[in-house]
């Protein structure tokens, strides 16, 4: 049987790019992050926003209120929704690759911390479309804030916002030696994200799981 370094060059090949290949692989991902605990009501739902199935019409995306074009499209993205219908939200998580410094820079400015307000938008095919080819229940029921099919795309505002870069190697280990990251961002190697089934690994799961806002505050115990 091969190697996952065997399979990895392989698939390189198949892709046009290092973001396609790792969009390739997120899509297997499960529609809750492995790891990952968010912070909440016990019953706020997680799904998988970005990439969506390939056949799905739209994704959702996230936006700055009042501008119709300056989207931010992450590689990855999961939507944990929250509050009631009357005034929902949600809190994000995004996975971006990189491919070079300056691709890093540049998606790393998309999310500094601003005082812009954040929006998630996601569209309504995207919403009474069936979870995934296995699970046809609409994505919309799952939310746990809508009480009927919606009739338009969803708005959101961003609760709480985490972004893991997936790095080449020596971008890698220059960064991780050189830089402080901010509060909300978290790196790995991109063969983290390249790999079949990589959110299988305990080191990765490790990692989501530090993601959630959870980790700062103190568990009072019993």
């Amino acid at each position: 049987m091969a190697c996952v370094a065997d399979r990895e060059p392989r698939l390189m090949e198949r892709h046009a790019s290092l973001d396609a290949l790792v969009r390739h692989q997120l899509r297997r991902w499960p529609q809750a992050l492995p790891g990952f605990t968010g912070r909440g009501a016990p019953r706020a739902a997680s799904l998988r926003a970005r990439p969506s199935d390939q056949d799905s019409p739209a994704s959702p995306f996230l936006k700055i209120p009042g501008t119709d074009r300056l989207r931010t499209l992450p590689d990855g993205m999961w939507l944990q929704f929250g509050g009631t219908e009357a005034e929902p939200w949600c809190d994000v998580v995004a996975i971006e690759a990189c491919s070079s410094f300056q691709n890093l820079l540049d998606k790393r400015s998309r999310f500094a911390p601003s005082t812009h307000s954040l929006l998630a938008i996601c569209p309504l095919p995207w919403l009474v479309g069936p979870v995934s080819a296995e699970d046809p229940t609409p994505r919309w029921r799952l939310t746990g804030i809508l009480s009927a099919a919606p009739t338009g795309p969803l708005t959101l505002p961003v609760r709480d916002l985490r972004v893991l870069y997936g790095l080449k190697d020596r971008h890698y280990d220059h960064f991780a030696t050189g830089h402080v990251p901010h509060a909300h961002e978290f790196f790995c190697p991109i063969g983290a994200l390249t790999r079949d089934r990589g959110y299988d690994d305990p080191r990765m799961r490790a990692l989501m799981a530090r993601l959630s806002a959870a980790n700062n505050f103190l568990d009072p115990g019993p």
